[in-house]
């Protein structure tokens, strides 16, 4: 009996083999993938590839998830046919931190003098020397006379004296001291020059392609410039890759050397949610301030230059704030590591794959058009084990009006392990009859 059934098992992996073979010469569309469209509560299955224009979502580098936008990214006002504030700033970009979208902008790539915003550069580099134990907070360091004749907004050290790195940290972001931000470059990598350098390499892993820097306070020069649009990536980049570090831009004072100085950036006390990034003013660059908010777990970001005054900054950065919060809303689609869709895998050890975004998926929608938006998932061809955690295999949209709110790659959440020889013949006879 025992010797009866091996002999079938094997006539049947033989057909399997022989089936396998007649199928992939035969049917091409063993291969293809599906789309998956979603309105609502209600999920429906086709074959057609049609779906709405696709938007690559640029990344950074591998060290944070902050997206790298760029002109055709979608923008909610024009998504949504709404008009947004008119300002007299020469500037502006305001951004749902939590989704990565882009909610409304004036000249996002127009090419402007950043003033002390440049120091947000400089905090990223001296953050990672933190990181890194090349620096320590409590570490003292002799002024140089180049840090002391600085010119500019100044936190008071005195040359060959000994200050701490949290001391010029503090020096530098709440009193925007440029004595404080050329000691700290100089302490992290040796001297100015080789600092620069390394602000223009982090800028370009970045992804902040229309930027360029000179020094690392902001002192005026034609070949230092940046936009609103690189701005607002660097400014992610700050909360998300050093979040311990972020209590430095809520710190409303500094006493240094008995000499006492408020944080430039007046929002703070408004109570608003406002709990940083940067202000920055120069005659070229004109008023300009990076804030960051924060109102129920939700995180927006505006920049805003080239204001007439202190309180025009501050009036534009807490309006767009306001008309932000007001008028769009953000929902998570999937939580971080939870699946967006979970479709056949086939030769593995399981029958489903979880597909989705390590980090999770929110989307930010117009309020009131939430019911409206559309999910479209694709995948690329037919799923074949062994799959990789990380590993991209589609991409899934939001469409609001048949326009692209936002797009991710689809990637596999869990490994899927090869099955074994008879369980990959098997799949391999069905999958045939599945194209």
């Amino acid at each position: 009996m025992f010797l009866r059934r091996l002999v079938l098992i094997l006539i049947i992996v033989l057909v399997a083999g022989g089936a396998f073979v007649f199928f992939n010469k035969t049917n091409n569309s063993a291969s293809s993938g599906g789309t998956q469209i979603s309105t609502g509560s209600s999920t429906t299955q086709t074959n057609s590839s049609t779906q709405a224009a696709p938007t690559t979502p640029a990344r950074a580098d591998s060290r944070s998830s902050v997206p790298v936008t760029n002109a055709s990214t979608p923008v909610l006002t024009e998504v949504a046919g709404m008009t947004p504030p008119q300002t007299n700033v020469k500037a502006w970009f305001l951004i749902d931190a939590t989704s990565g979208q882009i909610i409304g902008n004036q000249e996002p790539d127009l090419k402007v003098s950043p003033a002390s915003l440049t120091k947000l550069m400089t905090a990223s580099l001296v953050f990672s020397a933190l990181d890194e134990n090349r620096i320590r907070p409590e570490q003292e360091v002799t002024v140089s006379e180049k840090a002391w004749r600085t010119g500019g907004s100044r936190m008071f050290i005195q040359v060959n004296t000994q200050v701490t790195i949290d001391d010029l940290i503090k020096g530098m972001i709440v009193q925007s001291g440029n004595d404080a931000t050329i000691q700290l470059a100089e302490t992290v990598a040796g001297s100015e020059d080789v600092f620069v350098n390394q602000m223009n390499k982090e800028a370009a892993q970045f992804g902040m392609s229309n930027t360029h820097f000179t020094d690392p306070t902001g002192l005026p020069a034609p070949e230092h410039y940046t936009t609103v649009r690189d701005l607002s990536v660097l400014a992610q980049h700050v909360i998300k890759d050093h979040p311990k570090y972020y209590h430095y831009f809520s710190q409303p004072e500094f006493t240094y050397n008995k000499i006492r100085q408020q944080n430039r950036n007046g929002l703070l006390s408004r109570n608003i949610g406002v709990d940083g990034l940067k202000t920055g003013h120069t005659e070229d660059a004109g008023y300009c301030l990076i804030a960051a908010a924060k109102r129920d777990d939700r995180r927006l970001i505006s920049v805003v230059v080239g204001a007439a005054t202190v309180r025009e900054r501050e009036q534009v950065s807490q309006n767009l704030l306001d008309w932000g919060y007001q008028n769009f809303t953000a929902r998570q689609v999937a939580a971080a590591g939870a699946p967006l869709i979970s479709p056949r895998v086939w030769e593995g050890t399981i029958k489903e794959a979880k597909l989705g975004a390590a980090d999770g998926v929110s989307v930010t929608v117009p309020r009131g058009m939430e019911d409206k938006v559309q999910t479209i998932t694709q995948i690329n061809g037919k799923l074949v084990a062994p799959l990789a955690k990380g590993q991209t295999v589609g991409s899934v949209q939001f469409v609001l009006n048949g326009k692209v709110l936002k797009q991710e790659s689809l990637n596999v959440l869990e490994d899927v392990p090869q099955a074994g020889f008879f369980g990959r013949m098997w799949d391999k006879v069905l999958s045939s009859f599945n194209s």
